[in-house]
């Protein structure tokens, strides 16, 4: 197996974001001078003028006038670039989740009552497809996992409802991968993950909003819980933690 050699560039730019995550430079703040980074990582200002341009781009950083650069506030709404993904507080996801919940709770109590046998079908492709990824201990899974949340909302046959998850599909979709990565090597909780997705499809085909409605708020729910989202209370009446 070849390994794989990173550009100093892509170390230094590792380690900014490493300082930054760890709150010794927060945001709002101000990165301490190119000689001073240089001097700290044993780099010459090349490699480190690169890094900072990456960050820069990538919105995690921005030059002020005066002089200097700046840490930014990184915003899941706005999140262009994986590089930004890597900054995104926890709670944006949160929030996205709790999101999720509201809309998708009810496309699915709609798509129960609306949908037709080639949704069914494509619902229930989709369902396989998730099953077999959950199986592969090395997959992440959450590309998966997005085709099912689409089959569902498209189903319940409300063009707004379709075009709103479409226009927050790259952000669904990093987020998916950010949650599900924490299962991997947990077998039991990938099977839980997809069980979650078989009520949701059972409801469906059953034609029962409510049981649809519900499976969806529990497996959103359940996510939150996993993300530590302590707004959210379990059901023995204790603030949410692991949850699993």
């Amino acid at each position: 197996m070849q390994i794989q050699r990173k550009k100093v560039s892509e170390l230094v730019r590792e380690e900014i974001i490493s300082l930054i995550k760890s709150g010794e430079i927060p945001p709002n703040s101000k990165l301490p001078t190119e000689n001073e980074l240089a001097k700290r990582f044993g780099v010459s200002r090349v490699p480190l003028r690169e890094a900072l341009s990456v960050l820069e781009a990538s919105g995690v950083i921005e030059s002020k006038q005066g002089g200097g650069s700046w840490v930014r506030e990184v915003n899941l709404a706005t999140m262009l670039d994986p590089v930004q993904f890597e900054m995104v507080d926890v709670r944006q996801v949160q929030d996205l989740l709790e999101m999720r919940t509201i809309v998708e709770s009810e496309a699915a109590y709609l798509a129960a009552n609306r949908r037709k046998e080639k949704d069914l079908t494509y619902l229930k492709t989709s369902l396989d497809a998730f099953k077999k990824v959950m199986n592969d201990e090395q997959a992440v899974g959450y590309e998966a996992d997005y085709v099912f949340h689409i089959a569902l909302v498209k189903a319940a046959y409300n063009p707004f409802l379709t075009q709103t998850m479409d226009h927050l599909s790259d952000l669904h979709q990093r987020a998916l991968k950010f949650s599900l990565e924490k299962n991997l090597g947990w077998t039991a909780k990938r099977k839980e993950v997809y069980l979650e997705h078989e009520k949701i499809y059972e409801a469906i085909k059953e034609r029962d909003g409510a049981a649809a409605r519900n499976a969806v708020i529990n497996h959103l729910t359940n996510a939150r819980i996993k993300l530590h989202d302590k707004r959210v209370m379990k059901k023995d009446g204790n603030e949410g933690n692991d949850g699993n």
